[in-house]
Parts: structure tokens; sequence; C-alpha cells
């Protein structure tokens, strides 16, 4: 940050700054949970009264907490646990229900981000028909942002009595969540012309002045990869193009990663059918509440609490049987 010409590239002494801060949170974290046990363990002796042996309690409890979550820390030592990352989110079949689902967990995640103090940025929304949402792509932007989301890509699953049906009958709806990790160096990529296909189209969802008035949003397929990549949050055709052709570089250059380190399943995860039986994650709001993660059986009871952002026991199940696998 010394450096004279720090400052010049915004995109970078932003990156750089973020990462600062966070490493000084964890840093500050330690530091902090090592006086607190240095300060109960004054506290602890052969005698001391009840109400000193209840306070001590508590705090051993707060304390394990503490050092549990920091503990978290040393399962995400994969190559791009550090990075930020790209997620979407893609409406099953079922029509409206499924395009409703989307939209609770797209909300579920925008809550998760804003408890970790992590920063998103929407780069394509396609809305549903009728309500919801068909797709949503977002950059998640903090300190290991891949690293937990990585556990939540899959098929997600509900089950609920259908605001949408007339007769209120229980319907099975699926959506499923893509997260792949952006490379922080510099993504140098050859990619020919002939080999894109480029579309144009008018922007959709909710938006500032001049959405839906211009033909801003851009659409780029890659034909030899099949790849598709849209993006319509910036405010031109120009820069929506270069938004996306960044995504799509960022996407081949993981590609050709994953053929040469044979990682394809760490880094994509096992693409599956966005339909029953595929599903990692069942939110049933009918006829009990539950909801029960089907790789690591962690489940609660409380829907709402989960569609509210609190995904953080699911994550953490899900990084500790990944190290007891290996």
């Amino acid at each position: 940050m010394l450096d004279s010409n720090f400052w010049n590239n915004q995109e970078n002494s932003s990156r750089v700054i973020n990462k600062l801060n966070s490493l000084k949170s964890v840093v500050g974290d330690i530091s902090s949970l090592n006086n607190e046990i240095n300060d109960l363990s004054v506290m602890v002796s052969d005698e001391v009264d009840l109400d000193t042996q209840k306070l001590i309690e508590d705090e051993y409890i707060e304390l394990n907490e503490k050092l549990n979550n920091l503990e978290l820390l040393l399962l995400l030592n994969g190559s791009y646990d550090r990075n930020d990352c790209i997620l979407e989110i893609h409406a099953g079949a079922g029509g409206t229900e499924a395009c409703d689902w989307a939209m609770m967990i797209y909300r579920m995640y925008q809550r998760w981000c804003d408890k970790k103090g992590y920063k998103y940025e929407l780069v394509d929304f396609q809305e549903g028909d009728e309500t919801g949402v068909k797709s949503v792509s977002l950059v998640v932007k903090g300190l290991y942002s891949y690293g937990y989301l990585k556990c939540e890509k899959g098929i997600h699953r509900l089950v609920r009595l259908s605001p949408f049906d007339a007769n209120h009958k229980r319907h099975t709806s699926f959506a499923s969540v893509l997260v792949t990790p952006i490379l922080e160096d510099d993504i140098n990529i050859e990619i020919s012309p002939d080999d894109l296909k480029i579309d144009v189209y008018r922007s959709s969802g909710n938006g500032g002045q001049g959405v839906n008035t211009t033909d801003s949003a851009v659409r780029i397929t890659h034909i030899p990869s099949r790849i598709v990549v849209t993006c319509q949050n910036e405010r031109s055709q120009l820069q929506n193009k270069e938004h996306a052709m960044k995504i799509l570089k960022n996407k081949l250059r993981l590609i050709e990663i994953e053929k040469k380190e044979n990682e394809l399943n760490e880094i994509k995860g096992e693409q599956k059918n966005i339909e029953f039986g595929s599903q990692i994650r069942s939110y049933v709001m009918h006829p009990y509440s539950m909801v029960k993660d089907h790789r690591t059986k962690w489940e609660t009871s409380d829907v709402n609490a989960v569609l509210n952002g609190e995904i953080d026991k699911f994550i953490e199940a899900k990084l500790r049987e990944d190290v007891n696998e290996v």
C-alpha cells in the first residue's frame, strides 16, 4: 500500500484493502480470544462460590464457540478458498413455483452475505414470467467467500403448501446453485472472435432510470465450450460486455486448470439434473418444519431462520465432513 502506484489501479487497491481488513479481523479475533482465555484461567481456582462458578461456565461456553469459529479457518485451505466467487442460482422445472423458490434462495444468500460482512454485486437477473426469478448471478466479495459458499453448490429442494395454488396443495420445487471461484491473478486467455456469439437485449428486473429503455444487456455464448455469460447490471452495453468477457475468461481459465490438475469435481462440483433425488438439501415447510442436508445429515426445525441467512451450521458440517473424508 506504500507503493507510489498502489492507488492507480482502483480494482486492485480495493481488493488488497479488503483482504488486509479481513486478515486484521482474523488476527484481532485470535488476539482477543487469547486474552479472554488468560483472563478466564485467572478466575479458575479450587474454591469458588456458586455465582463465580456460573460465570466461569458461561464464559467457557462463549469462548468455546469463538474457538470453534476460528478452527473453521483451518478447514478453508483449498487452492481457491480465500477467493471471491460467482454465485449463480437457476430455477428448476415448475414455472412460477420454481421461480419463487429461486428468489427465496437468492434472498437467503443476500442475508447471509450481510451477516458475514461480504459485499455482493448483481451481475444478471432474469425475472420469472409471473413472479420470482429464472436465474440470477452475483459476485460475492470477501475473504473466504468461495471457501464457505462452495459447500452450497448443488440442488436445493422446497416442500410447502403453494401460495399460487387455488386448492392450496403441497408442491415440491427445485433450484440449483453453482459457485465458482474468481481467480485473483490476471486472466490471460486468448479467445477467438469466431468462437463467440454476442447478443444484446433490453435489461430486465429492478434498476434505475434507463432500465428497459435501451438494449444494454449482453449475452455472450462461447461456442466451443457452450458457456453462456450474461450481464445487465452496468449502465452501458460496453461496460456489460467488458464485465461479461471477464467472467467468461475466468470460467475458461478454471476449465484449463481443471484439465491440468484433474480437479473438475473439486472446483465445479458434480452436475446434476434439477429434479427429485438429486438434491443436496431439503427445506420442508409442510407437513412439518425441517431443513436437512442430505450429505452431512445436519438438520434444524427452524426453517425461517435458515431462509433468513442462518446457514453457517450447514456450511460448517460440510467443511468438517470433507476433512474427515480426506
